[in-house]
């Protein structure tokens, strides 16, 4: 079983930065892909980024590509999700999520989630 812990959420002005980390307790983090999710309508949550175990694959939703980077440093059980040049439609609550393999955790069916933390953008 793995706990995830979200942080680094706060208020931001349109075309900010803002780093989230998603940190992980218990056994053989390192061996799960690990991903953030925020709600959207319709749907309990829509998917943003992934990452396998190693850090060697990513995945990301066409709408952050090339301004959100999700990274992971194995040692510290931590995963980051680096957002830059934020939109007012980034606003939501971002959760950190884990499930045994990278294509299982992007369609949502994750093992383990966190509470998530709040993300404002403001324009």
């Amino acid at each position: 079983q793995v706990q995830l812990v979200e942080s680094g959420g706060g208020l931001v002005q349109a075309g900010g930065s803002l780093r989230l980390s998603c940190a992980a307790s218990g056994r053989n983090f390192s061996g799960y892909a690990t991903g953030w999710f925020r709600p959207a309508p319709g749907q309990e949550r829509e998917f943003v980024a992934a990452i396998n175990w190693s850090g060697g694959g990513t995945n990301y939703d066409d709408s952050v590509k090339g301004r959100f980077t999700i990274s992971r440093d194995n040692a510290k059980n931590t995963v980051y999700l680096q957002m830059n040049s934020l939109k007012d439609g980034n606003t939501a609550v971002y959760y950190c999520a884990a499930a045994v393999t990278r294509s299982t955790l992007i369609t949502g069916r994750a093992l383990n989630w966190g509470q998530g933390t709040q993300v404002t953008v403001s324009s």
